[in-house]
């Protein structure tokens, strides 16, 4: 890594060349040392992944919550007069004539 002047001073002159302002090109060139293990921080990577999961994150918490609307038992703390109900008894009007589970 270069030293700050030195550096400051190479980029002036190609930012102007690329056509963009010199903080621009500069944040590029750090966000390169970081992805590059030059230099700490978060790289490209990592914060695209953190990004994904975030986005999944709020897709998981609006369908719960939209689970929670249409069944208010799944909103119910933990140990609240909860019980188990097997699967095949979400079935079991399919079964009421046969006398119960398939």
């Amino acid at each position: 890594m270069a030293s700050t002047a030195s550096q400051w001073a190479a980029i002036e002159p190609i930012a102007g060349k690329i056509g963009c302002v010199p903080q621009t090109l500069n944040t590029w060139v750090r966000q390169h040392e970081v992805d590059s293990g030059q230099r700490e921080g978060v790289s490209t990577s990592e914060a695209q992944r953190i990004k994904d999961l975030e986005r999944e994150n709020r897709e998981l918490r609006k369908a719960n919550e939209i689970l929670k609307e249409s069944d208010p038992k799944l909103g119910r703390p933990f140990g609240c007069e909860t019980r188990f109900i097997p699967a095949w008894a979400l079935y079991a009007g399919c079964f009421e004539n046969s006398g119960g589970a398939p």
